[in-house]
This record gives C-alpha cells, structure tokens and sequence, in this order.
C-alpha cells in the first residue's frame, strides 16, 4: 500500500486533532523545520566516532520527533500529553552539556565547523535547531499556542550540538578550527601556495 494519501495535492495538509491548513502556513513551517533539524541531526550521528554521541544524538532526535507532532496539534486542541515537552527534557539536555564540557571543554573563541565528518554534520544539525527554533518563534508570535518549555529545549539543544561536536572531534582526534588565525602571515602563505 502507498504512502500517500493524495490529499495534500492541492497544496494543503490536514493537522492533528481536525482541519487543513496550507503547507506554506507557519505551523507546518515550524514542524517542517524541527523535521529537517532531525534529519541533520541523523546524518550527524551516522557519522559519529563515539557511542555516546550516537546516544545523545538518539535522545534528542526522539524528543524533536515528539515536538513535531506537539507544533501539528489543531490551536484549538489540546496537546496530548505524551507530545508536551517538559521542564525536565530541558534539564536531560542541560546534564548533557555538562557531562560533554567536562570531557571536552568548549573552546574560548569561535570555531569553524568541519573538524571532522561526524562534528561537520553535528554542527549542521546544531544551525538547524536553531532555525527550526527561530520558525517555532515565529509560529508563537502569530498567536499559536507554544508551550515556553518548547522554545527552552530547542534553545537549549542546539548549545549541546555544540558542545557534542566538540566532544565528537575530540573523539575523532582531531583539533577545532579556530575562526582567526592567530598568525596572520601563516593564512597569507597557505593561500599563496
């Protein structure tokens, strides 16, 4: 049996609890991007070296996929509440990023992302958090109801992408790119060769 239902042919999708909207709508916008977030954060931990950045990488993945179904909820239903975020998701991530900076202390300046595959793809997912974030903010300032631990984990997820990614080029053996070179005549050879 396909997949497909036909029914958003015409441009629009059905939401959770009744109803159709157009799939240009900020609700879908906003769990679009939470689902792209997702996607990247898989591809992220394909790519690991490490069990427990795959580990990681698993728990937010499963609390992203449940925000999806939170943000497809009809304004006029009530959430279910096994799809709410909750006060504790946002203290799971904020344990992991402490485990994480204590094994890999986040650096003191900014960084290019790429020091590795795995922390390249993490880094990805880490940008696309925050866009999904920044669509979710969106969709609360058009007068959907967001629930505020919604907005704090996004939030806070993308700030332990970061710190994983670090841990995650750690575990590669590999050394984070700083943004400047603190030797500029050094930048100026490599280019000239």
């Amino acid at each position: 049996m396909p997949h497909y239902t036909r029914s958003g042919d015409d441009g629009s999708t059905t939401l959770w609890g009744g109803g159709r909207i157009p799939k240009d709508h900020p609700q879908p916008e906003a769990y679009g991007a939470i689902d792209e977030a997702s996607a990247a954060l898989g591809l992220g931990r394909a790519l690991s070296t490490d069990p427990r950045t795959r580990e990681i990488a698993i728990g937010i993945q499963r609390r992203l996929y449940l925000i999806m179904a939170e943000l497809a909820v009809a304004p006029d239903k009530p959430v279910p509440d096994d799809f709410a975020t909750s006060a504790e998701d946002v203290e799971e991530l904020e344990a992991w990023a402490s485990e994480l900076e204590s094994l890999a202390p986040p650096p003191q300046e900014f960084v290019l992302p790429g020091g590795s595959p795995g922390s390249a793809a993490l880094d990805l997912a880490r940008t696309t958090i925050r866009r999904a974030e920044r669509e979710v903010v969106r969709l609360r300032g058009h007068g959907h109801p967001v629930d505020e631990e919604t907005v704090r984990y996004l939030n806070r997820a993308s700030s332990v992408l970061f710190d994983l990614a670090r841990y995650e080029e750690q575990q590669a053996g590999v050394e984070a790119i700083r943004s400047r070179d603190s030797n500029p005549s050094s930048a100026a050879r490599a280019a000239a060769q």
